[in-house]
């Protein structure tokens, strides 16, 4: 038989590989309770975890199994079980689809039908299926951060001095972050030679830029002194503006001035008169202004 004919007969009696269709869903988190926490967690926070609450089917299926969410797991991986049956979810990973909601879904039913403490294996491209809103009881996420990546060992795994030098090198990389109690989703964050105030905002993308633009022309859009209005970026769906602040002025300082900011955001959003022109023109200015995310 010649090649040809061979790689022909080959080509027949292989199954043909089902595509994979990968679908954009600009706001993966859309419907949940605290969606700009879920996205501050996703692109903002370096260090934190939140528990989650299976649906009842899930809890049928697979029983009253303890879930945690993490910002990122060990080597960025989509999700851990532990020798004890619990399970952790990592939102920050280097492989995902258009849908990250459906991700993170994905991500824990193959973590719950993994037997604890084997690695989980997750599909990069997990197809149609249930999404975050439908494996979960939905609800305000109880946010504790971390100074470091201990959260995710058991007692003990820092007697591993490999273990040791892994978690110290990703300890290295974080930088301070504060989760703020004057604003939802708003957190203050230390960066080489800067320190910044990003707030998600929960309005849609328009309303949120008209507000913004008010207090643009107003010259009420800094948090005060020494403080410059950064620009903003676009994530899954909402407006983060960024702030500049001074580099050694704690976190707390920082609570009465977005504080203050934030009733005067209130108070623009309530304004639904046509923008007059000074307006306007702060639109197209802070369109001007998008910021690349982080």
């Amino acid at each position: 038989m010649s090649k040809r004919r061979k790689s022909q007969r080959a080509a027949e009696t292989t199954p043909k590989r089902e595509k994979v269709r990968d679908i954009f869903v600009p706001r993966p988190f859309e419907g949940l309770v605290d969606e700009p926490e879920w996205i501050a967690l996703r692109e903002l926070v370096p260090a934190a975890s939140a528990p989650l609450r299976l649906a009842p089917a899930l809890v049928e299926e697979f029983g009253e199994r303890p879930v945690t969410l993490a910002t990122v797991l060990p080597m960025a991986a989509p999700a851990m079980t532990k020798p004890d049956g619990r399970v952790l979810i990592g939102l920050q990973r280097h492989i995902q689809s258009g849908d990250v909601s459906r991700d993170l879904a994905e991500a824990l039913l193959c973590a719950l039908r993994t037997e604890p403490g084997s690695p989980v294996a997750v599909p990069p491209l997990p197809g149609p299926g249930p999404r975050l809103q439908d494996v979960l009881v939905d609800g305000p996420l109880e946010i504790t951060m971390h100074d470091g990546f201990e959260f995710w060992l058991d007692p003990g795994a820092t007697d591993d001095p490999n273990v040791q030098a892994s978690l110290e090198r990703a300890n290295a990389a974080i930088y301070p972050t504060v989760r703020l109690t004057a604003a939802k989703a708003a957190y203050w964050c230390q960066v080489p030679e800067k320190a910044h105030v990003r707030w998600v905002l929960p309005e849609d993308e328009d309303t949120a830029l008209d507000a913004l633009a008010r207090l643009g022309a107003a010259g009420t859009l800094t948090l005060g002194d020494d403080t410059r209005f950064a620009g903003m970026f676009r994530a899954h769906g909402r407006l983060v503006p960024v702030w500049d602040l001074p580099e050694h002025t704690p976190a707390g300082e920082w609570e009465a001035p977005v504080a203050e900011f934030a009733k005067r955001y209130a108070e623009a959003l309530a304004d639904t008169a046509p923008l007059d022109a000074a307006a306007r023109r702060s639109r197209q200015g802070l369109l001007g202004r998008q910021l690349t995310l982080r």
